[in-house]
């Protein structure tokens, strides 16, 4: 099944939500991760948004929607502590790309685009509030989206003018149907490791033990 993204609704996409519990390790060989890491690598139509150094020898890049629960809880228990032991210290080169599962998770996804203007560290900041506001943003998700925004120095207008931005819309839709026809993406989350893909729920003693690996090769 194709994923396709328009203004309308995601519905589609959502029969995905129900793959998102589960998570393992694929069996990868060298040459298969080296492709994955090649097509991995590049971001299609939006600039990646990403923290510590390119050149880091572990690069880990995410595919999350604003609404996946087991999105925010990895936001909340797991990337904090990824944060302070790897991206940090340079070890990890941390990607987030947005796999928006529906319309509301898009619409987070275009503010949060909207209020970093570029500035990774204004992203993630903002990724940070719409996972923490998750519940507020399912259940009122304009004026969630107008909080967010205002509390990050927009203006109401400012909010309504991104959420209407069809340009930025496209582009989401052009990333995620890249990522679910090439690099099989088709739940949330969805980690790439050196090119080694991993769906689901990862704790965080799961994947320091996958880092620390790759750290010794």
């Amino acid at each position: 099944m194709l994923i396709v993204i328009t203004r309308r609704g995601f519905a589609a996409a959502l029969l995905l939500a129900g793959l998102a519990g589960f998570a393992q390790f694929n069996p990868v060989t060298d040459a298969m991760a080296q492709n994955a890491m090649a097509l991995v690598a590049k971001p299609v139509s939006l600039p990646d948004m990403a923290l510590g150094p390119e050149k880091a020898p572990v690069t880990i890049v995410e595919y999350a929607s604003m609404t996946c629960p087991h999105c925010a809880a990895f936001e909340e228990n797991v990337f904090p502590m990824l944060k302070s032991k790897y991206i940090d210290t340079g070890k990890v080169h941390f990607v987030f790309r947005e796999f928006p599962l529906d319309i509301k998770a898009a619409a987070a996804s275009m503010l949060a685009r909207c209020i970093a203007g570029g500035d990774a560290g204004k992203y993630f900041d903002a990724v940070e509030q719409l996972f923490k506001q998750q519940d507020q943003l399912m259940d009122q998700t304009t004026a969630t989206l107008k909080l967010i925004g205002t509390k990050a120095g927009m203006s109401e207008e400012a909010v309504e003018a991104c959420e209407k931005d069809q340009a930025l819309l496209d582009k989401l839709k052009a990333d995620q149907d890249f990522a679910y026809k090439e690099l099989k993406v088709n739940a949330t989350p969805t980690f790439f490791i050196n090119g080694e893909m991993s769906k689901g729920a990862m704790s965080f003693e799961k994947l320091d033990s996958k880092i620390r690996s790759l750290l010794k090769k």
